[in-house]
């Protein structure tokens, strides 16, 4: 499983990259966590607003900042889904 944070490295930005890796932890389970900050990389994924969060290749979240909560959430589902 692969979480992607993707902004320019704004205040916002980096709150939600702490909240990620708050809900990893949290979650328990293995999880790559990776900072997406050159502006071209983050325009593949057609965002309107940074800073975005996404779970395996789908944008959950962006212009805001959801909680670690939230995060475990999506994580779980995520999970549940690549299971046979």
């Amino acid at each position: 499983m692969k979480i992607e944070v993707l902004g320019t490295g704004c205040p916002k930005c980096r709150k939600l990259y702490a909240e990620a890796e708050k809900a990893i932890a949290t979650s328990g389970q293995p999880v790559e966590l990776v900072k997406i900050e050159r502006l071209d990389d983050i325009l593949a994924y057609a965002v309107m607003m940074t800073p975005a969060l996404v779970v395996d290749g789908e944008i959950k979240a962006s212009g805001r900042i959801p909680a670690a909560q939230e995060i475990v959430s999506w994580i779980t589902t995520a999970l549940a889904k690549q299971k046979p």
